[in-house]
């Protein structure tokens, strides 16, 4: 790595010495260049004014990056990261160093996919893969894209970025059949075309409402989409015997302070009501997990844009933490989590260990050459409507039982008999036609009993609940 920014001019580099956490010899020398020892570094400020950066290589492990970032942050230094060697002879130097973002300090250990029962599971099959545009749909696409379907109907309401990701899919996948189709999954007889015309083996329904402070102010839309479009696209899965409908659901469903988490829990009853119904081949599989790293309206590019702009960086709570995993590990998991149970299960992945947004904030301030208080401030505002501190995987009242794969397990939630919860769903859908939030969020309520709203304006019907059963 060394030789390649000596030998190659024409980048912004040049190399001054090297570190180590070596303490060995002190007069041990490479490419006729200094290694200086970490503890060095530590307690010697004159010797960090001898350099701008800390280059750091790719391989390295998280905790090892960890500590060299936070010392060279210390001492005023830009941290830069370099990848393996062949990928810095093939792009060049100034191409292959970058300077290091938060998602390497955050990103885990690589997972093990069981990539022969996945690979099997999609060769030769027709899938349908809803809000497929987004974030998550849209990594899903890419990867079942390399498993040789025999096609793979993307469907998405919004227009544009379902166009970008045409663009890039025909140009990546020039092999893969595909299908773009702009439609609401809110929409029965749009979705039944689809249903009819494509005989899916795969449904993976990823299409949702997801912003937990808009969805407070509109829960008649979370209604349509979280609750009718899963409604819709699991009934036709039922209907016209998809083998396998897999659903993307989240940590803000596990006791619900918000109307978009208890939406989301309400569609999981649903889905899973399904499993033992008369005459159903179907096997239908929640997947539930945190936050994704770098997915759209997330806090790490809302930080980066506000830091961007100068600041100040806006975090509700000195104490709000949140679990966080990559968008291309969240993907491998659910369609992992697609071959594997009878039916009928939740899955809860592994996240990780939670981390605090402050200290996620004062990081990013710092990794992008900024003094917090100085050149950046950082502005508490306040929980937004509906949003908790803590995000919970697990439900008070429900098991966890591993699986044969470390990184999912299966949760042993409440579950609620189809004729029950088709019942309330109808009567949210008429309430929510009619626009009225209160009743809709008090139908929610009754299908998720745990739903206990925080700094919303329907904290008023918790207080009317409690108050009928002390009387």
């Amino acid at each position: 790595m060394a030789n390649a920014i000596i030998h190659n001019p024409g980048h912004p580099y040049q190399l001054v010495g090297f570190f180590s956490a070596r303490s060995d010899s002190k007069k041990a020398m490479l490419l006729g260049y200094k290694i200086h020892n970490k503890k060095d570094l530590l307690k010697n400020d004159r010797l960090a004014n001898q350099f701008d950066a800390v280059l750091i290589r790719e391989m390295m492990s998280r905790q090892k990056m960890e500590e060299w970032t936070t010392l060279a942050l210390d001492k005023g230094l830009k941290v830069l990261k370099a990848p393996c060697i062949h990928k810095m002879k093939e792009n060049g130097v100034a191409g292959s160093i970058r300077p290091l973002q938060i998602e390497d300090l955050l990103d885990r250990a690589p997972i093990k996919i069981e990539s022969e029962a996945v690979k099997n599971r999609h060769c030769n099959k027709s899938v349908l893969v809803t809000g497929g545009a987004g974030s998550i749909g849209s990594e899903i696409v890419r990867q079942v894209a390399r498993l040789n379907s025999s096609l793979i109907v993307v469907v998405d309401q919004a227009e544009s970025p379902l166009h970008e990701l045409k663009l890039e899919l025909l140009e990546r996948f020039p092999d893969q059949n595909f299908k773009f189709v702009l439609a609401d999954i809110s929409n029965h007889y749009r979705l039944e075309k689809l249903f009819k015309d494509y005989s899916f083996s795969i449904v993976y329904h990823a299409a949702a409402y997801k912003h937990v402070p808009l969805i407070e102010d509109n829960p008649h839309e979370a209604v349509f989409v979280n609750i009718g479009g899963t409604k819709n696209l699991a009934l036709l899965s039922r209907q016209y015997n998809v083998d396998y409908f897999v659903m993307v659901s989240t940590d803000k469903a596990v006791n619900p302070t918000n109307v978009m988490g208890a939406s989301k829990r309400a569609a999981e009853l649903f889905v899973q009501s399904l499993q033992n119904s008369p005459d159903n081949t179907t096997k239908f599989i929640t997947t539930r997990f945190g936050n994704v790293l770098g997915s759209n309206g997330s806090v790490i590019p809302h930080f980066k844009k506000q830091i961007e702009k100068g600041g100040p960086v806006t975090i509700t709570h000195p104490d709000i933490i949140r679990y966080f995993m990559t968008i291309p590990e969240a993907c491998e998991l659910v369609l992992q989590a697609g071959t594997m149970g009878n039916g009928g299960e939740i899955y809860v992945f592994d996240m990780g260990e939670p981390v605090k947004i402050l200290d996620l904030a004062k990081r990013m301030i710092k990794l992008s050459g900024y003094t917090l208080d100085v050149d950046i401030k950082i502005d508490f505002i306040g929980l937004r409507p509906g949003e908790k501190l803590y995000e919970e995987l697990l439900t008070d009242n429900s098991t966890t039982i591993p699986t044969h794969h470390e990184k999912i397990m299966i949760s042993r939630d409440p579950v609620m008999e189809f004729e029950e919860i088709e019942m309330l769903c109808k009567q949210i859908m008429r309430s929510a036609i009619k626009k009225d939030s209160l009743q809709v969020v008090k139908i929610l309520k009754e299908i998720v009993p745990e739903f206990k709203s925080n700094n919303s304006e329907f904290e008023i019907l918790d207080i009317i609940s409690k108050h009928e059963v002390y009387q």
